[in-house]
């Protein structure tokens, strides 16, 4: 029997991720591990003194905590190879720094070790890293490697999201900027039905696993706006009698603010003038929800914004923000964990939506229209915007 995905026999079959290539050479990969490493040493040390000490919110984690955890998962997956009967550098670090082990609440009460330890911790790791890469890597070493890097990435991007939740100054500079955008006429852009192809094919690069596999879907014909919807048209909306008559009131974002007769918004720990043009931004699935019944439109579902995304950029406009669906995350047909299997699996649970695109916070290398992003419908905190569909 032939593997439809990767055409390999099936008694030769070897676990899906040892097939994800092609795969970047050691130098790149050398070149991303200092990259994204050299950027959380530089948030981490760049903190004033007692800003670590955040109070507890279930949006966010305990700074340190969050450092010593981007630490062990590389050493867990690169070193360790996901092995605890292979002893950590750190002591009691699988206790203390496993996300799947150590709840929420606890993160907080954790004997968490000094920032000194966990930087001379983090040093330690990398550098055995580095020699590994003074060769080419083998298949599962490079996975690993690329799934760490990745993990890293991400986490960097959640502290830009937890330093704009709590007031700091800008962890790092954007990756992109959102002033470049040039305006095009809005429109809504008319697709008629057809047949799509969506999730990961063989032979494409490294894959998360919910990404697994590519399949055919059908799309009904739709219309969807070139444009996100700009902090102007949120105003109108939170501004209508409709929405301020409403018991159940949408208020304005948190990073808003009204003096007098003027509106101002909040980027990190400045207070700026409002751009009516800007694409909104920290407004969560249910408000977009919200804002789309009053204006008479929906949302996209997951597969109608990827399919616009796929399009020529000269006939959208990006927002340089996740961007809400409609769509609840879920496994595509044939869905099978890798070996980081809460990555994915524990939030099939249909408490989660799908988010596309990419942040101004999101690095080159993880900007792909295959990726899902997900988070609770009721999350604002992330740099996440929306746009709409004709209903």
């Amino acid at each position: 029997m032939t593997c439809p995905f990767l055409g390999v026999k099936a008694e030769n079959l070897m676990p899906d991720y040892l097939h994800y290539q092609p795969r970047p050479d050691s130098q790149t990969l050398y070149a991303w591990l200092n990259s994204t490493n050299g950027l959380t040493n530089k948030i981490l040390k760049s903190m004033q003194p007692g800003s670590e000490c955040v109070a507890i919110q279930n949006i966010l984690n305990p700074p340190h905590w969050e450092f010593g955890h981007i630490t062990w998962f590389h050493e867990f997956w690169v070193q360790r190879h996901g092995q605890t009967t292979i002893p950590s550098l750190l002591k009691n670090s699988d206790a203390l720094f496993n996300s799947s082990v150590i709840s929420h609440k606890d993160r907080w009460t954790a004997e968490i070790p000094s920032l000194g330890t966990l930087l001379q911790y983090n040093a330690q790791v990398i550098e055995k890293t580095r020699e590994l890469l003074t060769s080419q890597v083998n298949p599962q070493t490079a996975y690993f490697l690329q799934l760490s890097i990745f993990h890293q990435d991400m986490h960097n991007e959640a502290f830009a999201y937890m330093w704009q939740t709590l007031g700091y100054s800008e962890p790092f500079e954007a990756f992109s900027k959102p002033q470049s955008l040039k305006p095009i006429p809005p429109s809504f852009i008319h697709f008629s039905d057809s047949t799509v192809t969506v999730g990961a094919t063989a032979n494409s690069g490294f894959v998360f696993d919910n990404e697994k596999w590519a399949h055919a879907v059908a799309l009904p014909s739709f219309a969807i706006s070139n444009q996100p919807v700009t902090n102007a048209q949120y105003l109108e909306f939170i501004e209508s009698p409709s929405n301020q008559t409403n018991l159940d009131s949408v208020p304005p974002p948190a990073t808003w603010k009204k003096d007098g007769a003027n509106w101002y918004q909040r980027y990190f720990d400045e207070w700026l003038d409002f751009r009516a043009d800007e694409p909104v931004r920290h407004i969560s699935a249910q408000n977009a929800k919200r804002f789309c019944q009053w204006r008479g439109l929906r949302l996209p579902t997951e597969h109608e914004l990827a399919h616009l995304m796929n399009q020529t950029p000269k006939q959208w406009q990006t927002s340089y923000l996740w961007e809400w669906t409609d769509s609840v995350f879920k496994p595509y047909p044939g869905f099978s964990p890798d070996p980081y299997s809460d990555y994915s699996s524990p939030w099939f649970d249909g408490n989660y939506h799908v988010l596309k695109g990419w942040s101004m916070y999101t690095p080159e290398r993880l900007k792909r229209p295959n990726f899902r992003n997900f988070y609770p419908p009721k999350r604002s905190d992330p740099f996440c915007g929306f746009r709409t569909c004709l209903p």
